[in-house]
């Protein structure tokens, strides 16, 4: 990094909320043309950092300096205006306006009150240009662009704000692996002109693949800092947690069972195929596949979220349609959403709430709730699960993102789930939860219930599924053992639609 001048110095920054002391003097560098990944567990203190830096929140204590310069930024506006723009992991994107109008939101080129258009124009295509996305049209409305797309749009309104420091909140959470790549490149380009990153991940993969330093946080306080390269995985994971993991997938003994569930060419109308699957009882069944393939589809039409136009579900002999998931709960099935924070909870509602409001016939009586009861059961799995929180009448958008998950997987367990079918179970939480959530599954499956997950991270597809499902271009392609798979196989099929075995035969043919 040597030649590369300091473009941002936190010293002793101190944050407190109540009697909650979030950040304790953390002292924090930056450097023009660097990618500086901050680490640590939900509720380390991350997002309230990203947040004085953005200027949403106010430090209670220590100096600020952007390229020299005393840098307190009264609001996200005023720190836009300084050159320091965020991308969050909920992209802060306004889907029924199109990419033109997103882009220039807040910053279009006007005279005498008119908008230049075509100066807008000629800005906007410069920067997607620069991106290497000259296909994304400034005319298409942002709901029909894909995730990858849509990150794209994101980073292109910070740098037609020509931001110096470019903050990167789990940009890949979203993203298929080829969308990654492409935000790599992206990120690499943006150093080569000299825009400083911040990059905050769960994946230490990519963390190790895209950041030249890094620094920890644990408990509001910096727990360790230095060159990536100059450190390992397992290294990186003792210092998030400040212990050893001995195993981030823990196997939990278990043996899959008789055949439970059977869809029969089941399809909805967001399903380009029908789907014939088995799955056992007692069995994980990780589903690959890239974003888009027809994986969330396969669970939502199951749970009966989207509607269903053919096929049968046929549970312990018993065939079904699901038409609604009042009707699925009650059959034993639970839906763990991907977008925990617009369909997965009631951020605005307690965790009480959320952890019983599907399954309230416990605590009623004539029509009436026993709220004792009902805090009694939240408190029970509040201890269970680990959730961390002060109280279960806390609302649950004031908890960390891998807590949040907790809550929504709490709730499934209350409603007596026998068949869990969960959407990126671990989109967004800290390498912690994850090992906690995949110990779950375990526990799940040794207690004979099954559990269908669907996953865009290889790694934990092949470390805790019993089988492995592959689905491309709306097709499921391929049912085999987990053993039968390798990261390299697993992509292959999801990117091209063939297998190995699929490759092996027509070679037998040919012969």
């Amino acid at each position: 990094m040597t030649g590369k001048s300091q473009l941002l110095e936190l010293s002793s920054i101190s944050k407190r909320f109540g009697h909650n002391l979030v950040l304790n003097n953390i002292d924090f560098d930056l450097r023009e043309g660097e990618v500086e990944a901050i680490l640590g567990e939900n509720g380390a203190g991350k997002s309230t950092l990203i947040k004085i830096l953005s200027g949403a929140y106010q430090p209670d204590g220590g100096v600020m300096k952007l390229a020299g310069e005393a840098y307190c930024p009264s609001s996200p506006v005023d720190g836009l205006r300084q050159g320091l723009a965020v991308i969050y992991q909920e992209l802060n994107l306004a889907p029924h306006l199109t990419v033109e109008e997103n882009i220039m939101l807040g910053q279009e080129v006007s005279r005498f009150g008119l908008v230049n258009r075509k100066r807008n124009l000629e800005k906007i295509r410069e920067v997607l240009n620069f991106l290497h996305h000259p296909e994304i049209s400034p005319e298409v409305r942002v709901s029909q662009l894909s995730a990858g797309a849509r990150q794209v749009v994101e980073i292109a309104r910070a740098l037609v704000r020509q931001s110096r420091i470019l903050i990167m909140d789990e940009p890949t959470s979203s993203l298929s692996g080829e969308d990654t790549n492409y935000l790599f490149e992206i990120i690499k380009k943006l150093k080569s002109q000299g825009t400083a990153v911040v990059y905050v991940s769960h994946f230490l993969e990519e963390v190790r693949q895209v950041a030249d330093r890094f620094v920890v946080l644990r408990d509001g306080q910096v727990a360790g800092r230095g060159k990536i390269c100059d450190i390992s995985i397992d290294q990186l994971i003792e210092m998030i947690i400040g212990q050893r993991l001995n195993e981030l997938y823990p196997r939990i003994p278990h043996q899959p069972g008789q055949t439970i569930m059977e869809c029969a060419g089941l399809k909805s109308r967001k399903m380009t195929q029908p789907v014939f699957l088995e799955v056992r009882e007692g069995e994980i069944l990780g589903v690959a596949g890239l974003v888009g393939a027809g994986r969330t589809e396969f669970l939502r039409a199951l749970f009966g979220l989207d509607r269903v136009e053919g096929g049968l579900v046929v549970l312990k002999g018993q065939s079904f349609r699901p038409v609604h998931p009042e009707f699925s709960i009650k059959r034993g099935l639970g839906f763990l959403s991907e977008d925990r924070q617009s369909e997965g909870l009631a951020l605005r509602m307690s965790v009480t709430d959320n952890l019983t409001l599907s399954y309230l016939r416990p605590y009623s009586s004539q029509g009436l709730i026993s709220g004792r009861k009902q805090k009694q059961a939240a408190s029970s799995w509040v201890e269970k699960l680990s959730i961390r929180t002060q109280s279960p009448e806390e609302k649950v958008w004031t908890l960390s993102g891998g807590n949040q998950q907790k809550v929504a997987l709490a709730r499934l367990l209350h409603q007596q789930a026998s068949i869990f079918l969960m959407d990126e179970p671990t989109r967004g939480i800290d390498v912690k939860s994850k090992s906690q959530i995949y110990e779950i599954m375990g526990r799940l499956a040794a207690e004979k219930k099954t559990v269908i997950f669907v996953s865009s991270y290889l790694p934990e597809l092949l470390g805790v599924s019993d089988r492995l499902a592959v689905f491309h271009r709306g097709q499921l392609i391929a049912v085999r053992p987990a053993a039968d798979w390798t990261e390299t196989s697993l992509m292959k099929a999801a990117v091209t639609g063939k297998t190995d075995e699929d490759n092996g035969k027509r070679c037998e043919d040919e012969a």
